[in-house]
């Protein structure tokens, strides 16, 4: 596990960090507490991804599709309003997660005997109004 502070000023440096220790993993987790920032931080990582499209939480959609210049396709899921894990499959999202295009999971914990074996999670720790802690931990349950 790794871990890595910072000021909510420096988010576009913890972005470009979070981006380089996943490596090729395209399925990232978020967990966080509400107002942890979550989506601040997706924001911040399509920023770095040069992503074109307007980034939002998609709470009431379930998913957002986002791309940037190169081509890449990205996918912001928050799953905050499921009720059942079920609905999740009706959006068809083992679709999306063998699509090897970027994931992005907002309160994945809602799908959890649905997600993937393999995935980066990025644990947000709130240490004050203005500092957060990132856990990060490469997951392979597929071992």
């Amino acid at each position: 596990m790794i871990k890595l502070s910072y000021e909510l000023e420096e988010i576009g440096f913890a972005a470009k960090k979070l981006i380089e220790l996943a490596g090729n993993e395209k399925i990232w987790v978020f967990k966080g507490e509400m107002g942890a920032g979550k989506t601040t931080l997706i924001k911040a990582l399509a920023k770095s991804f040069e992503i074109v499209d307007q980034v939002s939480s998609p709470s009431f959609g379930i998913v957002n599709h986002y791309s940037n210049n190169e081509g890449l396709e990205f996918y912001h899921f928050d799953f905050y309003r499921i009720d059942d894990p079920l609905e999740a499959l009706d959006i068809g999202i083992e679709e999306y997660f063998y699509s090897e295009k970027y994931c992005w999971l907002e309160w994945a914990e809602r799908i959890g005997s649905f997600l993937p074996d393999q995935f980066f999670l990025i644990e947000i720790l709130i240490d004050s109004p203005t500092q957060r802690t990132l856990k990060l931990q490469q997951i392979n349950d597929g071992d």
